[in-house]
């Protein structure tokens, strides 16, 4: 139809490809090489269509808590095998300040990975809604002795479970938090996580367990919820645990769980 505009001498209208111009192309490519550049060397994420974005500032803070994030997503992901249902993130302190879309794309991309291993940021939140996986976040003031930390709680038809973490002064991700059990574990690639009734020879058992298998521990915790009650081991080693040894541990009776596990550091 005729537009009273088209007849104007001062209006110049163009079909939607009117960017579609050489000097155009040369500044879209140019935008693009700056903002792949910007991401590589500090973090950025600027005018992304599919993921959040994050800026430079926000990525220099962020970065470590990110990391956070898709850690306790990995370990939830690698302890359940059944379906599951719902997923809560609670973020408190500071960690309820930072750009939260973008810890929740890393806690369910970690969390994905055990599934599809081809799961990122971008494509884990469709993952889960195509799953049927309900997602929902908690904010809070800072409630206990860190500045801030995140719990993500994972609820199947059998199960819940949850784990916390933090970010230390030198900027390392740490567990603080499984199963209501307080504990203070370095990450590392490779570990081993047991849970059994707190008895005495459990550390021997390990030490010895995975020495003779050859596995050396770079750093051992543990946590109870009560004398005589649940207890749980995390140990973080520098090679996957082999599948003899992990026999040999199920073997010894002390364990109600034996599961290694293995986080991208």
């Amino acid at each position: 139809k005729e537009n009273v505009l088209f007849g104007l001498p001062n209006v110049v209208c163009t079909p939607h490809l009117g960017a579609a111009t050489t000097e155009a192309q040369e500044n879209v490519a140019i935008q693009v090489a700056e903002q792949m550049s910007d991401y590589l060397l500090t973090g950025a994420v600027q005018n992304a269509l599919n993921m959040p974005s994050v800026t430079a500032e926000e990525a220099k803070v962020m970065g470590p808590w990110i990391k956070l994030a898709e850690h306790l997503g990995a370990f939830v992901g690698q302890l359940t095998d059944e379906p599951i249902k719902a997923v809560n993130i609670l973020y408190d302190g500071v960690a309820a300040e930072m750009n939260l879309p973008a810890l929740e794309s890393a806690a369910i991309a970690g969390l994905m990975k055990s599934v599809n291993p081809e799961v990122n940021m971008v494509s884990a939140p469709v993952v889960a809604a195509e799953r049927g996986i309900k997602i929902s976040k908690t904010t809070q003031g800072r409630t206990g002795v860190f500045a801030g930390y995140i719990k993500l709680t994972m609820v199947t038809d059998k199960r819940e479970r949850s784990i916390a973490g933090t970010v230390f002064s030198d900027g390392k991700p740490r567990f603080i938090q499984i199963k209501g059990i307080n504990i203070d574990a370095e990450i590392g690639s490779h570990m081993l996580y047991t849970t059994n009734r707190d008895v005495p020879g459990i550390i021997g058992a390990l030490g010895g367990i995975l020495g003779r298998n050859g596995v050396n521990i770079a750093n051992f915790t543990l946590g109870r919820s009560d004398v005589g009650e649940e207890a749980i081991a995390l140990l973080y080693v520098d090679e996957t645990v082999p599948e003899k040894a992990q026999e040999e541990l199920r073997a010894s009776g002390f364990f109600r769980m034996i599961k290694p596990l293995a986080f991208n550091v």
